[in-house]
């Protein structure tokens, strides 16, 4: 009996039905990477499980009774792509990092296309409320990828690639702000990771809402509360030495004592956190 599935990837679908119920998740990988380039030892396929842990490569298709056309969501990275997301940023005075334009940049909250812009997401866009807001807690909008969870990295299980502190740095970020998780992906992807690492239903913290691509418009607004942090990457070599949430978790702990955070420039975080550190 043949089986077919569906491979979701980088926004789009694969179909495979060439595969029968005797062929293995090897198999069924080998025809991933026919349509994708993606390497079978670096895909990592969501929700294919037997027992609650991920389909080893031997197992055959016909023992995991997929139904027709099942949607598998894929997380894996090229060869080539990797090489270039973990090559060191190349040395060109004339890149810009959008954080660093300061004075130059005209008040983008006051033009139009951008007040159009926002007006158009906030009729259009849906906000599901997982959690009720607290009164007189702020707002701390996390992004997903790099900040929380090395999701270009190869591992068994998304707790691999979960950045050291997570659940510590939000349990003790909710103590003082509502959670808001963020990705520039689907709703479907952000739903799945924070299910697998535990965030979802942690009896520590509550998320608020999470937000997908949908919610998102492309302006460029310095000293808007954005606070940048290493990105985690290479999971497997970093995780031993990353402290990055640790350190967040006490910056926003010392920033949460503060009635107005507009004096605050987030760009030197570190150094407002060692200096109240010393004090």
């Amino acid at each position: 009996m043949s089986v077919s599935v569906i491979i979701k990837w980088g926004g789009q679908e694969y179909f495979i039905s060439s595969l029968s119920e005797e062929d293995t998740v090897l198999d069924l990988k080998q025809s991933i990477k026919t349509l994708t380039g993606v390497l079978p030892e670096r895909q990592k396929l969501l929700g294919l499980k037997v027992k609650g842990k991920p389909a080893e490569d031997e197992m055959k298709l016909g023992s995991l009774k997929l139904k027709p056309n099942t949607k598998i969501m894929m997380m894996g990275t090229r060869e080539e792509s990797l090489e270039d997301v973990l090559a060191p940023p190349p040395e060109n005075d004339d890149v810009v990092n959008d954080f660093d334009i300061e004075e130059e940049v005209i008040e983008v909250e006051n033009r139009s296309e951008n007040l159009a812009k926002i007006a158009r997401r906030v009729k259009e866009y849906k906000v599901e409320e997982l959690n009720p807001p607290r009164e007189g807690k702020r707002l701390l909008v996390l992004d997903v990828d790099y900040t929380l969870f090395d999701h270009k990295s190869c591992a068994e299980t998304g707790q691999e690639l979960m950045r050291p502190y997570l659940h510590e740095f939000l349990t003790s970020a909710y103590e003082d702000y509502d959670i808001v998780i963020w990705s520039a992906t689907s709703m479907k992807w952000i739903d799945a990771k924070m299910k697998e690492l535990g965030v979802t239903d942690n009896p520590n913290y509550k998320i608020t809402f999470m937000l997908d691509s949908g919610a998102m418009i492309t302006v460029h607004t310095p000293k808007r509360g954005v606070v940048e942090i290493r990105p985690f990457m290479k999971a497997h070599l970093n995780r031993e030495r990353d402290r990055e949430l640790y350190k967040l978790s006490q910056y926003l702990k010392e920033i949460a004592k503060l009635d107005d955070f507009s004096g605050l420039n987030h760009k030197h975080w570190e150094r407002y956190l060692s200096k109240r550190q010393h004090h």
